[in-house]
C-alpha cells in the first residue's frame, strides 16, 4: 500500500461489501475478513473505522447486526455510507484532524517495516500509554536518520543519540543550516533540529527511558499527542528529503 489511492480504495471496498451484504446490490465484494484485519491494524486509519466493523468480524455477523436495525434496503444503505463518509472524505482530501495518513504514506513509501514499526507503536501509543508515546517518538526519529545514514554509507554507531543523528544527517541531504546563506533557510532548518533536541528533552523528563522519583511531573495526553506529531512531520521531511536529494542527484 503505497499511495493516498490504495487507501482509499480498500476502504471503500470495504463499505461496498458490506452494502452488498445488507442489501444484494450488485457491488463489488472483497474479503471483508481480510479488509476488516488489515485496516483495523492500521493505527492511522483504525479510529476511523465504524464501530461496528470492529465488533462484527464475519459477514454473516454484520448480517445479525444490520438485519433487525433497518426494514429497507435504501436505511441500510444510507447507515453504511454514512458511517464511512467521514474517513473517505479525509482519504480523498488529505484533510485529517491530524497529519497520520500523510505521514503514513510517506514512511510506507520508506518500504522499510522497522520504521512502520516505530511510527504504529507511537500511534497505538498516544492516547493509552503518554510515556511510551514518547520514548517511541524519539525511536522513530533515532531509526529514521540512522536508516539515511545507512542509505548514505556513513558508519553510524548504535550509541550515537538521535541529535547527534540528526547533525549527519542534516549534512549528507543538505539541510544544516550552515549550508544555507539565506536567513529564512537558516531560521527554518534551524528549528527543525530544535524540533528533534527537543524531543530528546521531553523524552528526558516525561518518557518511560528512565527511572523517576515521586515527584515527577507524569506526562498528559497532550504531550504525547505533541511528541508523536512533531516526531512524524519531522520523520516524513526527513525521508522526502532524502529521496529528493537522491532524485535530483540521478536525473
Amino acid at each position: 500500500m503505497t499511495n493516498a489511492a490504495s487507501f482509499f480504495d480498500k476502504v471503500e471496498l470495504l463499505q461496498n461489501t458490506l452494502i452488498a451484504r445488507a442489501t444484494n446490490d450488485e457491488y463489488e465484494v472483497g474479503d471483508y475478513v481480510a479488509l476488516r484485519a488489515e485496516l483495523l491494524n492500521m493505527p492511522s486509519i483504525a479510529p476511523f473505522i465504524p464501530e461496528y466493523v470492529s465488533k462484527n468480524r464475519t459477514l454473516d455477523q454484520f448480517w445479525l447486526f444490520i438485519k433487525p436495525k433497518f426494514t429497507t434496503y435504501a436505511e441500510r444503505r444510507k447507515f453504511i455510507w454514512d458511517s464511512f463518509s467521514d474517513l473517505l472524505d479525509k482519504l480523498e482530501t488529505k484533510d485529517t484532524v491530524t497529519c497520520d495518513i500523510d505521514i503514513s504514506l510517506t514512511i510506507n513509501d520508506s518500504e522499510e517495516d522497522y520504521i512502520k514499526y516505530e511510527w504504529d507503536k507511537a500511534l497505538q501509543r498516544r492516547s493509552i500509554d503518554p510515556k511510551g508515546a514518547i520514548t517511541s517518538s524519539r525511536a522513530l526519529l533515532e531509526t529514521v536518520c540512522k536508516h539515511i545514514l545507512d542509505k548514505v554509507d556513513v558508519d553510524c554507531l548504535v550509541a550515537i543519540d538521535v541529535e547527534q543523528a540528526i547533525t549527519l544527517v542534516a549534512y549528507r541531504i543538505n539541510i544544516s543550516p550552515d549550508q544555507h546563506n539565506e536567513q529564512v533557510f537558516k531560521q527554518i532548518l534551524g528549528g527543525c533540529q530544535s524540533v528533534v533536541n527537543g524531543l530528546g528533552s521531553l523524552r528526558n523528563k516525561f518518557s518511560d527511558a528512565h527511572g523517576k522519583s515521586i515527584k515527577q511531573v507524569k506526562p498528559s495526553k497532550r504531550h504525547a499527542s505533541l511528541a508523536v506529531n512533531l516526531s512524524g512531520t519531522m520523520a516524513s521531511f526527513l525521508i522526502e528529503t532524502y529521496k529528493n536529494k537522491i532524485n535530483t542527484s540521478t536525473a
